[in-house]
């Protein structure tokens, strides 16, 4: 029997004028020859940790060759994405003698390419990045749109900047290595995009859950661009969340709550958006602004791509208020949340009730 043939590779801009960049979608992307082209200097340090490494930083660094390249692997998992980690990427970058020209390129899942980012918005007031995302969540939504951060105790990505990549560079040979639970992890916001903006793209994730599940080349490549021209197309109307773009966050207030509760230590980011998901369409309902009928399509699609449908046990309507209330989308004392007007339509509101998220709360918690 023949192998299937990968995806043939693709690109798309995301338009920010003169802040515009590339992402690069295919197989065998981390061998591209002219990837040293996003390297303005003649130094680069690659950042990864110590899951990526062994697998991809011999491969990426021998594409640049003639430059100084060093490399700086760091502890894998969320809870090292915070202030002291941060620091450690600034000492690697004087102690290498790094200057403005010098280039960053993120290697690895979210939390490499978030930490990466800030660290190049602030090193020397900035310098330039490359994401090269080794992740699917990172791949369809992290590396793109220039959102970077630390997490605080307190809260999740508190501390931050929008900062844009040079380039994202996405091999998607890497999801072939990538464990089952992170890779359905990535799956929830890739079925983000299709509540918030793209009903027919929702359609096509629940025709090809076997598909996607057995990580076809063709099936991935394709979730993967439309996912990014979802996103390229918001983040282009909105750089820096002034409006359209808080929509990218639907469940998001759910879920980093989860993870805030949990100390960055149980649920993976992708596992908490999907609850939160979950939680944000019984709210919708709630309000009268969508069908119980989508709701349970949402809940379907979720569960069948292996994702939690409700939040932890341990945690109860208390502790999720306590800590929704410090999110980022909070403007002068009111929550806004990301509700859903129907699959495929979604917008950033303050106007609903809170005794009907309450409501919500009481009911799927269990603490």
């Amino acid at each position: 029997m023949t192998a299937a043939k990968p995806a043939p590779a693709t690109s798309l801009n995301v338009d920010l004028g003169d802040r515009s960049y590339p992402i690069h979608i295919g197989s065998q992307q981390i061998a591209r020859s002219d990837l040293a082209q996003y390297i303005q200097g003649q130094k680069a340090l690659i950042i990864t940790n110590t899951k990526v490494a062994p697998l991809y930083l011999d491969a990426l660094t021998a594409q640049l060759s003639g430059k100084q390249v060093d490399s700086l692997v760091l502890e894998d998992g969320e809870q090292h994405k915070n202030l002291d980690t941060l620091n450690s990427i600034f000492t690697a970058l004087i102690n290498g003698q790094h200057d403005r020209k010098t280039t960053l390129i993120a290697l690895g899942g979210g939390v490499v390419g978030d930490m990466t980012g800030f660290a190049a918005a602030c090193y020397q007031r900035g310098v330039p990045f490359i994401q090269v995302p080794t992740t699917l969540l990172a791949q369809v939504d992290s590396s793109v749109g220039g959102k970077t951060a630390v997490n605080h105790s307190l809260g999740k990505n508190m501390i931050g900047a929008f900062y844009q990549p040079q380039a994202v560079i996405i091999d998607t040979d890497t999801l072939a290595t990538l464990p089952e639970r992170e890779f359905s992890a990535g799956m929830a916001e890739v079925i983000k995009y299709g509540l918030i903006a793209d009903s027919e793209f929702f359609s096509w994730l629940e025709n090809n859950v076997q598909a996607l599940l057995q990580r076809d080349d063709q099936a991935l490549a394709y979730s993967i661009k439309r996912s990014c021209s979802n996103k390229a197309k918001v983040v282009s109307a909105d750089e820096t969340e002034q409006g359209v773009r808080a929509i990218l966050n639907l469940g998001h207030t759910f879920g980093h709550a989860i993870e805030t509760y949990q100390q960055y230590r149980g649920w993976l980011h992708g596992e908490a958006v999907a609850a939160g998901m979950v939680m944000a369409a019984q709210l919708s309902a709630l309000s009268g602004k969508m069908t119980d009928h989508d709701v349970a399509r949402i809940r379907d699609l979720i569960s069948a791509y292996g994702l939690p449908t409700d939040p932890p046990r341990e945690m109860s309507a208390n502790d999720f208020m306590a800590l929704m209330v410090r999110d980022k989308k909070v403007l002068d004392g009111q929550l806004r949340l990301v509700l859903l007007e129907g699959i495929g339509s979604a917008v950033v509101t303050a106007d609903f009730k809170l005794s009907l998220l309450e409501q919500i709360l009481q009911q799927t918690c269990h603490g």
